[in-house]
């Protein structure tokens, strides 16, 4: 049984829990290990997910970085058995950085999914 049948007992299903997504393996599109997703953003008002939370970097966990990746920007792949993105080691070291309101700024937003090349999740 492969790690994504494992991870999703319905194989083919178009739903996922939340619970199965946190500490799924993210993957550039060349197949190297980004990071993994640590958990879930979601808009309270749409119900829409915003962001994967990505870990990546660090130790044992020791050091990593915590991300807000725009969850548009990712793509569940069965054969890696994770999610692949276009988003570079680049983009995610050069990103815009968050303070503690970035969930309020509209306007950090939109700067955000742009850096990323990202459409807009509330649109």
């Amino acid at each position: 049984m492969t790690e994504a049948a494992m991870k999703d007992p319905v194989e083919g299903s178009r739903m996922v829990s939340s619970g199965d997504v946190t500490g799924t393996a993210v993957y550039s599109t060349e197949g190297d290990h980004v990071g993994d997703i640590d958990h879930l953003m979601i808009d309270k008002e749409s119900g829409r997910i915003a962001y994967a939370v990505m870990s990546f970097g660090g130790f044992l966990g020791i050091g990593a970085d915590e991300v807000p990746v725009p969850w548009n920007a990712l793509h569940y792949d069965t054969r890696q058995g994770g999610y692949v993105t276009g988003i570079t080691q680049s983009q995610l070291e050069e990103r815009p950085r968050q303070d503690r309101d970035w969930q309020r700024d509209r306007a950090w937003e939109e700067q955000y999914h742009s850096h990323f090349g990202a459409p807009f999740y509330w649109v």
